[in-house]
This record gives structure tokens, sequence and C-alpha cells, in this order.
């Protein structure tokens, strides 16, 4: 049986040491039996290009990886405010449009209100209907989700995988990613690690 391809979205790539936890993670996806796919692995030649043909070709190329894959595990834990990396979202968006199974984790609990109302330089009012609102006067989500109502209905199940990790682990803990391959190898009936 050839083993399923698997993109690995996340903010991962924005790490330091973005190639050494994108090796990380490919390792962890064939101990599954899957073959693990990086947007840190790009090799693309960037002299010669202006930082704005650099993002497109960039971004084309991660789009290129996802439709090379069978499936996509996204890592929505939410980056530079309450929500997911908004590129990650993106990718979650684009492998659900193409039908292809997105399974998600996070390493932060609780709801996207919740986030809302303890990110700093957002202030939440709630009103007698029961709604809430930011300071520029625009609704804010509570739908009880993780994040986003479009993010949920794009993934596998609806609900990602949660781990409440601390900080300096929130973006370097695999248990989410390991707990998504289990479910994708159960999915695909892949041989996986005992």
């Amino acid at each position: 049986m050839i083993a399923r391809r698997v993109y690995l979205a996340g903010p991962e790539v924005f790490m330091r040491n973005a190639r050494a936890m994108a090796a990380a993670m490919v390792r962890l996806c064939a101990d599954y039996g899957f073959v693990g796919v990086s947007p840190a692995d790009n090799q693309i030649d960037m002299s010669g290009y202006t930082k704005h043909e650099a993002a497109l070709h960039i971004a084309a190329s991660n789009e290129r990886k996802i439709r090379e894959c069978d499936l996509v595990i996204a890592n929505l834990t939410p980056f530079r405010g309450p929500s997911a990396d908004v590129g990650t979202a993106y990718e979650v968006g684009f492998a659900h449009a193409l039908g292809l199974p997105v399974f998600a984790f996070t390493n932060v609990a609780g709801t996207l209100l919740d986030r809302t109302r303890r990110t700093a330089g957002i202030s939440v009012s709630h009103h007698a209907s029961g709604s809430f609102e930011d300071d520029d006067q625009m609704a804010i989500e509570d739908f009880e989700g993780f994040d986003n109502l479009m993010l949920s209905g794009g993934i596998e199940g609806g609900l990602p995988v949660v781990n409440d990790v601390p900080r300096d682990r929130r973006y370097s803990d695999l248990r989410g990613l390991e707990a998504c391959l289990k479910l994708a190898a159960i999915r695909f009936g892949v041989d996986k690690k005992p």
C-alpha cells in the first residue's frame, strides 16, 4: 500500500528552528505510516524576486503541496491573537474545498470568546440581548467554539484535538499532532505505531 501524504499546516514555519521542528513532525508522521509534507521544506530560490513576488510564489508552492496530499493536519493553536494563524486557516479552507479530510489540534483550551476577552487591547461589551461586541461595535462570535465557526466546519468532526500546554511549549508540543495521526490512521486504515 502506498503511504498517504499529509500536509502539516501550522505556525511552526515561523519558529526559529522551523526546519528542525518540521523534521520532528515528519518523523512522527512516518511512525504512523504517513509521509509528512511540511511547508518549511520549500526550497525556492527567491533571488530576483520582489518580496511580493516571493510571497505569491510561496503561496502557490504551498497550494501545490496541499493538492499533492491525501489529507491535512492543522495546528490551530492561537497565534498572535485569540485565533489560529490566518495562513493555516486559509490552508484548512483550501484543503476542505478540495475535498481533503482535515484533522486539527490546538494547544490552548477555551473558546474564541474567552480568549478574545483576555487579549490585550480588545474590550468586550455584553449587551442585554446577550450578544458581545468589541470597541468597533462589531459582534464577537459566541458559539462556544474553539475558533471561528468556519474552521469548525472545515475539520473532521467539527472539533480539534485540544491539549492545554504551558505557553513555552505551545508551538513545540506534538501530542496534538500525534492524536490527529492516530485518528487519521483509523480513518484511512493505515498500519500505525503500536
